[in-house]
C-alpha cells in the first residue's frame, strides 16, 4: 500500500500515530513492511489457507462476535440435506459438473426453499445453461442471492448440524496452524501471533480492517480470496462499523467508478445485469429472472426503466417497452480475453484500446499481440505510442521472425489522448466517492479526451445514418445525445453528463435519492446509485469543504454513494435494539423519540424502520425488511457466511493451488479450481503441477508487483524522464539463497522461463524475498514489477509474457500473483532463439494441448 497507494496510505500512518497496529501480509518485504508493526512472509496464492486458518482459531476458540453474528448473519440458517462440502467430496462441493466445469447451486440452497435457477438460466437448454455459467451470472447482484428465502428455516442455539455455523466450522476445521504453516509457509508462533492480534482488536469496542489489492484478486480464486475475508470479518462484527470493512484498493484513481458505471461486458450501470440471450423477450422476463423478492434489488425495474429512460428518452415509452429490445445480449463470456481468441481466430475483426495497453499490460502478452495483428483496424488512444500501438513494427515478434511487418493488415490509428489535468470530469475511489477534477490547462494538439472522443464519434455516426430508415439502426439513432459542448475545442459539458447520470423526473427536476426512481417511465437515471450526485441540481462530488470546519465523518467532501453514505450497511454499527454496540464505536442509532435512525453517517436503511418491526411472511421488497436486517442489498437482509448463490465455484471458500504451482495441495485431492475459466489456445500452453511429471522444470513461484515510480503498463511513467532515471531498468528480485542456487549476481542478469516465452531482467539480489519452509522443503519466490515494454526512455521485457490464461471464474481476471517459473542466470535468447528455448522447456515439461485442463 505505501508503495502502489503511497497517498492513502498516509491514514494508515496517521492511525497507527493514534495505536492501530499494522500487519502486513505480503511475499515481498516493501516500503509497507518497513512501516508496519509485523511483516508475515506469505506464499503467493496460499491466502485462502492462511485467512481460513483465522476463522478456524476464531471459531474454535470462540472469538466471534456471538450477537452480530446470531443476529446479522446467516449462521442460524439450516441448509437442505443435500449439500455436501468440501469436506465430504474432497475438496468440491455438491453440484460439480467435471465435464463441463460448471456447479449447479442447487444443493446449496436454503432448507425448505425451491428456488428458481440463477438470472437467465430459467428453461434453457444444457449448452445455454452452461453458456449462461461461462458468463459468471453469479455477480450480478453481488451477492443479492436470488437463491435465497427471505424467512428461512433458522436454529438460533447454532447448534443444528445443517444449520450454516456448523457448517462453517466442518469446513475450515483443516485449517490449523500446521496446515497454514505447510501450506502457506508462516510458522505457526507467527500465525498465533496474527490471530491473536485481531481477535483482540475486535468486538463491542474495537474494530479491525483488511486492505487488499490485486495481490487478492488475480488469481483463479480471486473472488474466494476476498469471500475469506468477508467471512473473517462477519464472524468478528468488523463488517459495518467504523474501522472496519474489507477495503480494496483500486488500480488507479477510478477503477471503482469504471465498475460502477461498468467498462464490464456483463454489466449495466449500477451493477444492474446484462441480459443474457436466453433471459427472454422483453422487460418483463428479465425483471422476473434478475429481480429478488426481498430488499433493494426488488427494485430492478424501477432502476432499469429509469436507466432505459436515460439512454433513449423520449423514443422510450411504455408501449415498446422503453426500448428494452435496443440492449445487446450476452451469449456466453465475452471478457477481454475471450475477445483476444476472437482476434486471433478472425470473428473480431476491429478493437477500440482506451486506457490500457494489452501488448505488454494483459496476460500472456504473446497472446495479444498475436490478437492485435490479425484484426482488420485497431484504434488506439493515449497519451504516447505504447507497445499496442506499435507492435507491428518493433514488437518481440519482429524480432523472432514469427512476424513480419509487411504480413500485418491491422490499420492502426493512433489518437492522442488528454490527460485528466486537461479534462474536466469525476474520480470514484475505493470509498465510492466521487470528486470532480477541473481543467487545469487545454490539451495540446490533437489531443482529446475520451469523452470527446465518445461524444463526437457517436454525433458523426448519427448523422451519417440519419436518412436510414433500417431498424437496425433505432438504437443510435435514438439515444439522446445532445450534450452541450464548450470551448473552441466543442468539448461536451462533463457536468451535463453527470446530471444525466444523477437523473431527473417528468419535469426536468434533478432527482436527489435513488428511493425516487419510478418503473412508469416518469424518472430517468443514467446510474441509480449515483442518483443524488447533483441533488438540488448542484455538483455534490465538487464539495471541498475543509476537515477541521466539518464532523469526522466529513461528508462535505465529495459525495460518496449511495445517498452520501460513508460507510454501507452501517445499521451493523448498532444492535439489534438499535443501540450502539459502544460509545467508542457509535456510528449511528435508533432516536426512539423522533422515531427515526440518526448518527454521525446517513444511516444505510429504511430511515422510519424501528429496531422491532418484523413484516409479515408474504411482505416483498423493502417491506420484507426487518428492523434487524442490517444487509439490505442481500435477498434475506443477513451477511453470508454461506453464499446459496451468487458464485459460480462454490458456496465456501476452498483452498486450491494456482494453475501453475510447484506444490500439491496439501488440504484437498483437488488440485486447482474445478470451475476455473481457461481460454484454450496454442498461445496458451498450460504447465504441469504439483506431483505431475513435469512440474519440476518450473520448481520456484514467481509474483508479480508495481512500484512506486511507476504506473501500471508504464505508458504514463516510462516515459518521462524523472520516473524512468528514479527505475531504470525492469529486474526482478531474488534471495541471496535462490541467488546461490543457481549462480545469479547481483545487478546481473537473469533469464526466466514458463511455458508461453522467456524474459530477461537485472538482478536485485535481496532480503526483501524470504525463503519459505513449505511442503517440507524451502521454497524461493521470485519478485517482478510489470511496468516495462520496448517503448519509452526505460525500456525491458514484460513481466506478462511469462503470464497465463486461466481466470477466475466469477470476473474473468487472469491469475499473475502466483506463477511457476525457473530462473537462469544471464540474458535470453534472442531472434528465434528465443521461442527455441521455449519450446525446450516446453519438450522437458511433457506440455501438450490438454496439460493443466483437468476439471
Amino acid at each position: 500500500m505505501a508503495e502502489a497507494h503511497p497517498v492513502g496510505f498516509q491514514w494508515v500512518m496517521e492511525a497507527k500515530a493514534r495505536g492501530a497496529k499494522v500487519i502486513h501480509i505480503d511475499p515481498r518485504f516493501s516500503r509497507t513492511s518497513a512501516m508496519a508493526d509485523m511483516f508475515v512472509p506469505v506464499r503467493a496464492g496460499a491466502d485462502i489457507a492462511f485467512v481460513g486458518g483465522l476463522i478456524n482459531y476464531v471459531l474454535t476458540h470462540e472469538k466471534y462476535f456471538h450477537e452480530y453474528v446470531l443476529n446479522y448473519t446467516n449462521a442460524s440458517v439450516i441448509l437442505s440435506e443435500d449439500y455436501a462440502g468440501a469436506e465430504d467430496l474432497d475438496g468440491v462441493f455438491s453440484g460439480l459438473d467435471r465435464e463441463h466445469k460448471v456447479y449447479d447451486p442447487w444443493t446449496w440452497r436454503y432448507e425448505g426453499f425451491e428456488p428458481e435457477p440463477a438470472g437467465g438460466a430459467r428453461g434453457t437448454e444444457e449448452d445455454e445453461d452452461i453458456r449462461v455459467h461461462e458468463a459468471a451470472r453469479g455477480e450480478a447482484h453481488g451477492s443479492g442471492g436470488a437463491a435465497a428465502h427471505h424467512i428461512p428455516q433458522t436454529d438460533e442455539t447454532l447448534q443444528h448440524p445443517r444449520c450454516v455455523f456448523q457448517v462453517l466450522k466442518r469446513h475450515f476445521s483443516r485449517y490449523t496452524p500446521e496446515m497454514v504453516a505447510r501450506i502457506a509457509g508462516v510458522p505457526e508462533d507467527v500465525f498465533s501471533k496474527v490471530c491473536e492480534l485481531i481477535t483482540e482488536n475486535s468486538g463491542r469496542d474495537r474494530t479491525t480492517a483488511f486492505v487488499y489489492s490485486v495481490g487478492w484478486t488475480q488469481h483463479t480464486v480471486g473472488v474466494q480470496y476476498i469471500r475469506t475475508a468477508a467471512i473473517l470479518q462477519a464472524l468478528l462484527g468488523n463488517i459495518g462499523r467504523p474501522g472496519g470493512g474489507i477495503l480494496a484498493l483500486r488500480g488507479h484513481a477510478s477503477i471503482q467508478g469504471s465498475t460502477d458505471i461498468p467498462t464490464l461486458f456483463d454489466l449495466l450501470p449500477g451493477y444492474l445485469p446484462m441480459p443474457f440471450a436466453t433471459t427472454g423477450p422483453d422487460l418483463d422476463s428479465y425483471v422476473q429472472a434478475e429481480k429478488v423478492t426481498k430488499g433493494f434489488w426488488a427494485n430492478t425495474r424501477e432502476y432499469t426503466v429509469s436507466l432505459l429512460k436515460a439512454w433513449w428518452g423520449d423514443a422510450a415509452t411504455a408501449d415498446n417497452d422503453f426500448c428494452y429490445d435496443y440492449l445487446p445480449r450476452l451469449t456466453g463470456s465475452h471478457s477481454t480475453y475471450e475477445t483476444v481468441r476472437a482476434q486471433i481466430e478472425g470473428t473480431c475483426k476491429g478493437y477500440f484500446v482506451f486506457g490500457q495497453n494489452p501488448a505488454v499490460g494483459s496476460a500472456d502478452a504473446r497472446m495479444q499481440r498475436f490478437g492485435l495483428a490479425n484484426l482488420d483496424w485497431l484504434v488506439v488512444r493515449d497519451f504516447v505510442l505504447i507497445e499496442s500501438a506499435t507492435f507491428w513494427q518493433n514488437g518481440p515478434e519482429i524480432e523472432t521472425g514469427e512476424m513480419r511487418t509487411e504480413d500485418i493488415g491491422t490499420e492502426v490509428f493512433f489518437l492522442p489522448a488528454a490527460a485528466h489535468t486537461e479534462k474536466d470530469g469525476s474520480f470514484t475511489n475505493t470509498q465510492r466517492m466521487l470528486q470532480w477534477h477541473h481543467t487545469a490547462v487545454e490539451p495540446a494538439g490533437d489531443a482529446r479526451s475520451d469523452l470527446w472522443f465518445a461524444y463526437h464519434l457517436g454525433r458523426r455516426l448519427r448523422e451519417k445514418l440519419a436518412a436510414s430508415d433500417s431498424e437496425m439502426d433505432r438504437p443510435l439513432l435514438d439515444l439522446t445525445w445532445n450534450y452541450p459542448v464548450k470551448g473552441e475545442l466543442a468539448e461536451p459539458d462533463a457536468d451535463a453528463v453527470l446530471a444525466e447520470v444523477n437523473g431527473w423526473d417528468a419535469d426536468g427536476k434533478p432527482l436527489s435519492a435513488y428511493t425516487q426512481l419510478k418503473a412508469d417511465g416518469s424518472t430517468a437515471c443514467g446510474c441509480w446509485i449515483y442518483c443524488g450526485v447533483r441533488a438540488g441540481g448542484v455538483n455534490q462530488a465538487m464539495r471541498r469543504k475543509p476537515g477541521q470546519e466539518q464532523s469526522w465523518v466529513a461528508p462535505e467532501w465529495g459525495w460518496a454513494w449511495p445517498a452520501n453514505r460513508r460507510i454501507i450497511y452501517n445499521r451493523a454499527s448498532a444492535d439489534p435494539d438499535g443501540k450502539p454496540w459502544s460509545e467508542r464505536k457509535a456510528y449511528v442509532w435508533w432516536d426512539p423519540e423522533q422515531k427515526k435512525w440518526t448518527g454521525h453517517d446517513v444511516p444505510d436503511f429504511i430511515p422510519d424502520r424501528p429496531p422491532d418491526y418484523r413484516p409479515s411472511e408474504d411482505a416483498t421488497g423493502v417491506a420484507a425488511i426487518s428492523g434487524i436486517d442490517p444487509f439490505i442489498m442481500q435477498a434475506d437482509g443477513k451477511a453470508w457466511l454461506f453464499a446459496p448463490a451468487g458464485l459460480v465455484d462454490g458456496p465456501l471458500p476452498a483452498h486450491y493451488e494456482p494453475q501453475e504451482s510447484p506444490l500439491q495441495n496439501a488440504l484437498y485431492g483437488q488440485q486447482h479450481n474445478p470451475v476455473r475459466q481457461i481460454v484454450k489456445s496454442k498461445e496458451n500452453p498450460l504447465q504441469p503441477s504439483g506431483n505431475e511429471a513435469g512440474a519440476e522444470v518450473f520448481p520456484f513461484v514467481a509474483t508479480t508487483y508495481r512500484l512506486t515510480e511507476h504506473h501500471t503498463a508504464g505508458g504514463m511513467s516510462r516515459f518521462l524522464p524523472y520516473l524512468a532515471e528514479l527505475q531504470p531498468a525492469m529486474f526482478c528480485e531474488v534471495s541471496p539463497e535462490l541467488a546461490a542456487e543457481r549462480g545469479l549476481e547481483h545487478l546481473g542478469w537473469a533469464t526466466i522461463i514458463t511455458a508461453r516465452s522467456a524474459i530477461e531482467a537485472r538482478v536485485l539480489v535481496t532480503r526483501r524475498m524470504t525463503p519459505l519452509m513449505v511442503g517440507g522443503r524451502t521454497l524461493h519466490q521470485i519478485g517482478l514489477p510489470y511496468h516495462w515494454g520496448q517503448n519509452g526512455l526505460t525500456t525491458g521485457d514484460a513481466a506478462n509474457e511469462l503470464a497465463h490464461l486461466s481466470l477466475d471464474p466469477n470476473v474473468h481476471i487472469q491469475e499473475v500473483k502466483a506463477l511457476a517459473v525457473d530462473i537462469q542466470p544471464g540474458r535470453r535468447p534472442r531472434g528465434r532463439a528465443l521461442r527455441a528455448l521455449v519450446h525446450a522447456y516446453q519438450d522437458r515439461a511433457g506440455i501438450t494441448e490438454k496439460t493443466g485442463t483437468e476439471a
